[in-house]
């Protein structure tokens, strides 16, 4: 694919969006392990703090950038994208706005059965969106970690794709998220 046939760029708010996105992504997925696992030392509950006020922060930023696909698709693949590859790109991509939106969701209700508050950057405080069940809270923390795992796949699928489209294919599809 030549520069001239070449699809144009997203525009500088559908790639802040989705690099805010990565960003808050690829620091939740280790500090959410350190927690998980009580490596935190003295830092634990700041590190809780910080994990809570990211995950809400990540649910609205995913309805930010939902609205925004809506109102502005999404620029195509080139033409010579097989189906199956096509398949593969949208299911991804769709999958991960879901599971971005109920990861945090699931953490809410876990961390609201727990009875734990979620303070937002030290700003304002969530309120609980599930009545005290610790056991439920339990089995909620479970499934919140079995989603960590199929997230931190399905974005290193996404990376593997586009260096991929860097390296391999050499075409423009990486780029135009980087540089526009």
């Amino acid at each position: 694919m030549t520069d001239r046939t070449a699809p144009p760029a997203y525009s500088l708010t559908a790639r802040a969006l989705h690099w805010i996105t990565a960003a808050l992504v690829l620091i939740l997925l280790p500090l959410g392990l350190v927690i998980a696992n009580n490596w935190g030392g003295s830092l634990q509950d700041p590190l809780y703090n910080l994990h809570r006020s990211i995950g809400a922060t990540i649910i609205v930023l995913v309805f930010v950038r939902l609205g925004y696909r809506l109102t502005h698709p999404p620029l195509p693949l080139p033409d010579d994208i097989p189906p199956i590859q096509r398949f593969a790109a949208h299911a991804t991509h769709w999958a991960l706005y879901g599971l971005l939106i109920a990861q945090p969701l699931i953490g809410w209700m876990g961390t609201s059965a727990y009875r734990a508050p979620i303070v937002v950057f030290g700003l304002f405080e969530l309120p609980p969106i599930w009545p005290e069940d610790r056991a439920f809270s339990d089995r909620l923390f479970a499934v919140h970690g079995l989603m960590a795992i199929v997230i931190a796949g399905l974005a290193a699928a996404h990376i593997g794709a586009a260096l991929h489209h860097h390296f391999v294919r050499k075409d423009r599809v990486l780029m135009r998220m980087i540089t526009g």
